[in-house]
């Protein structure tokens, strides 16, 4: 399984969302969206899992912080405005389980950042 993690800024529209997720995502079909309990307000991550037609699932600050060390990229801006140096990946890591691992790190536009995480329970081809 895919997951695909965001971050934002409040207010952020639809459409900002939608290209980030859909250049990150591009060549993989994507299960779940996975976003921080923190931006459940914002009614364009609501909409953008309609559009992909996609799960959503709500990161709690505890499974957040329990993934930082596995992170990659790190933000301090991120850090000064919600306690976390990396809001996507470690909601697409969270989002997509145990023992799950970074596909893509984080990529940013603007006011938005998406990263990809494979569940350990996909088998795939790696390396040939």
């Amino acid at each position: 399984m895919i997951v695909a993690g965001i971050g934002c800024r409040p207010d952020i529209t639809t459409d900002a969302l939608l290209s980030l997720v859909q250049r990150v995502s591009a060549g993989h079909s994507l299960a779940r969206l996975a976003a921080p309990v923190f931006r459940k307000g914002e009614p364009a991550i609501s909409a953008l899992a309609k559009i992909l037609e996609v799960e959503l699932v709500w990161i709690s600050a505890q499974d957040m912080a329990e993934r930082q060390v596995e992170c990659e990229t790190h933000s301090a801006v991120a850090f000064e405005k919600t306690g976390f140096s990396s809001v996507a990946e470690a909601c697409a890591l969270a989002g997509a389980g145990p023992k799950s691992r970074l596909l893509i790190t984080r990529q940013s536009d603007r006011d938005v950042t998406c990263a990809l995480a494979i569940s350990s329970d996909t088998t795939g081809i790696e390396n040939g």
